[in-house]
């Protein structure tokens, strides 16, 4: 069974998600960590819990969810998986960092391009990778239908819709796509998002002012 520990991390209030199993295998998702205390907390948790990483997800490339990534690869020693149309955002984040107000900002590579409907193992578990662009050009949720589990980042979230007005986005697109891949799944899955609190599907296709008749 997966057990899913969020961490609420940098000037954006951006949630990074840790997903690990019995087996004590983990995947670390949208690390926003970027001082020292964020990286000491993420780092200390998955000490402290006896976890073995497997693999840095990028749900997409925009700063505010990728800002802890070199540390963690290089303490882990572990490969970024990133969604395969996202890797001109991602390479992007160093050329407007400091804009930010990140300086300092550590880049690195991604090791791995995820296709659409890939599977992402770890222990004895896995995560259906479902591309829902809109936010970004290449935007990917993580599933786990099973468990009723949808880490979303900036797609969907509680009563509000991840904002289009950044490169790659388009509402049209956004809509369109969160109604067929995201509204058609059970609505009891809860979609853990980028930033705020979590929400199911039946709540955001019941009451979401986005997608009123």
């Amino acid at each position: 069974m997966i057990s899913i520990q969020t961490f609420v991390f940098n000037s954006f209030s951006e949630n990074t998600y840790i997903l690990s199993d019995e087996t004590k295998e983990c995947v670390i998702i949208d690390p926003g960590c970027f001082d020292k205390n964020e990286q000491e907390e993420i780092i200390g948790f998955i000490k402290n819990n006896d976890l073995v990483p497997k693999y840095i997800l990028i749900t997409h490339g925009h700063i505010d969810h990728v800002l802890g990534i070199s540390d963690l690869k290089t303490t882990f020693n572990i490969p970024i998986w990133l969604p395969k149309e996202e890797e001109s955002t991602y390479n992007a984040v160093p050329s407007y960092a400091s804009s930010y107000g990140f300086e300092g900002y550590a880049h690195a590579p991604a090791d791995y391009l995820i296709s659409e409907n890939e599977e992402v193992k770890f222990g004895i578990s896995t995560l259906n990778t479902v591309f829902v662009p809109g936010h970004s050009a290449g935007h990917a949720a993580f599933i786990n239908i099973e468990e009723n589990i949808c880490i979303g980042g900036d797609i969907l979230f509680n009563g509000s819709i991840g904002r289009v007005d950044l490169p790659g986005g388009d509402f049209d697109t956004l809509i369109a796509n969160i109604k067929t891949k995201l509204f058609t799944l059970n609505e009891s899955i809860v979609v853990y998002p980028g930033h705020g609190p979590t929400t199911t599907i039946k709540h955001e296709k019941a009451t979401n002012p986005f997608f009123a008749n």
